[in-house]
C-alpha cells in the first residue's frame, strides 16, 4: 500500500525539518510527503528542498485558510491509496509507518488514529502539558485510548484514512475549531471502520508556555460548542465537567464566607487533589518541577475549557463550514 503524508506547516521551518528527518529514517518506505505551506511569513521551501534527494516530497503552498482546508489542498494533490495527516510539531519514530501499515491490515481499518507521547527532550512545561492532557486525574485518561466518552475519534496530529473515505466525505469541511472530530463523526456515520493503532504513536511537542496552553484549552471548549451545533446531541455530560469545577470553586468561596468550617473542608479536598496531581506528575516524569507545573496545567484544563464553552455558547455564532464536494 502506498501512503501520502499530508503535513501543513505555518512559520515552522525548523519543526518541519525535524519531521522530515524522522521520515527519512522510516523502515516502511512506500510513501510520499506533501508539505503544505499555509500562508506562512517564514517559509519552509528551502528546508523541503534539502530533502528532495532523500524523500518523495512535494512543496504545496496555499493561503492561510485554516489547517483543515490546508489538508484538503494537500490531499487534492496526493497519489496514495491512504492519506496520513500529521502536525508539523511532532517527532516521528522510525517504525511509525510500519506500525500504521500493520495496524491497518490487521484491523481492516478505513481510518485510524494514533496516540501522542512526551519526548525526553521536551521542556518541563511541555511535559506538564502532556500530563494534563493524558492523566486520569484531568481528562480521565481517555486520550489515545480505545475506550473513551463515546466512539473513538482520531485527532489530526496523527490520523489517516483511505482514498475511499476521502472521496466519500470530501475531506475537511471546517477550517479549524473541531475539524478533525467533525470529519471523524462523518466517517462513522457513513459506516467506515475507524480504530486506534496504539503502536503508531508520535511525540507531540505540546505548548511551550502556560499562556499558550490556556489559549489552546479555550479553543478546545469553543470547538466542542461548534461541534454541538453541527451535531445536536454530541455534547455529553463529561464535556461539561469543567463547568462543575467552576461551580465547585464558587461553592468553596461562598462557604468560606458563610460557613468557614465547610469552606475549609472543600478547600482541603481541592488541596488533596492538587497534591495527587503533583505526586503523579513528579513520579511519571521523574521531576518535581514537572509535578509543580502539572498543578497549573491541570487547573488550566478545567478553567480554560470551561471558559471556552461558556464564551462561545454566549456568542451564538453559526459554525463556518465549506461545502463538501466530490473529488476526482
Amino acid at each position: 500500500m502506498f501512503y501520502s503524508l499530508i503535513i501543513p506547516v505555518y512559520n515552522r521551518p525548523e519543526d518541519i525539518r525535524e519531521v522530515l528527518e524522522g521520515l527519512v529514517q522510516q523502515t516502511y518506505t512506500q510513501f510520499e510527503v506533501i508539505v503544505v505551506e499555509s500562508g506562512s511569513t517564514v517559509k519552509s521551501d528551502e528546508v523541503v528542498a534539502e530533502f528532495q534527494d532523500q524523500l518523495d516530497i512535494r512543496y504545496a503552498p496555499t493561503g492561510n485558510h485554516g489547517q483543515g482546508f490546508s489538508r484538503n489542498h494537500g490531499m487534492r494533490q496526493a497519489k496514495g491509496d491512504y492519506f496520513i495527516i500529521l502536525d508539523s510539531d511532532i517527532i516521528i519514530p522510525a517504525d511509525y509507518l510500519l506500525h500504521v501499515h500493520q495496524g491497518i491490515q490487521q484491523q481492516q481499518l478505513d481510518a485510524f488514529g494514533g496516540p501522542d507521547r512526551a519526548h525526553s527532550s521536551f521542556t518541563l512545561v511541555q511535559k506538564a502539558v502532556d500530563f494534563a492532557l493524558t492523566s486520569l486525574l484531568t481528562t480521565g485518561g481517555t486520550r489515545g485510548k480505545k475506550r473513551s466518552a463515546g466512539k473513538y475519534f482520531p485527532r489530526s496530529f496523527n490520523m489517516g484514512f483511505s482514498r475511499q473515505v476521502y472521496e466519500a466525505t470530501g475531506g475537511y469541511r471546517l477550517p479549524n475549531c473541531g475539524e478533525d472530530i467533525d470529519l471523524s463523526i462523518r466517517m462513522l456515520e457513513q459506516g467506515f471502520r475507524v480504530g486506534l493503532i496504539p503502536e503508531a504513536y508520535v511525540y507531540h511537542k505540546r505548548k511551550r508556555s502556560l499562556s499558550g496552553f490556556w489559549q489552546q484549552m479555550v479553543w478546545f471548549g469553543k470547538s466542542r460548542i461548534n461541534l454541538a451545533r453541527l451535531f445536536p446531541g454530541s455534547l455529553k455530560l463529561i464535556h461539561l465537567f469543567p463547568l462543575a469545577f467552576y461551580a465547585y470553586l464558587l461553592l468553596m468561596l461562598v462557604l468560606l464566607v458563610i460557613a468557614p468550617p465547610l469552606g475549609k473542608l472543600t478547600a482541603l479536598a481541592l488541596a488533596v487533589y492538587a497534591f495527587a496531581v503533583f505526586l503523579e506528575g513528579s513520579i511519571r516524569y521523574r521531576s518535581v518541577g514537572v509535578g509543580v507545573l502539572s498543578i497549573f496545567t491541570a487547573f488550566t484544563v478545567f478553567l480554560g475549557y470551561g471558559y471556552g464553552l461558556v464564551k462561545y455558547q454566549l456568542q451564538q455564532r453559526e459554525p463556518y463550514t465549506q461545502p463538501v464536494q466530490a473529488h476526482q
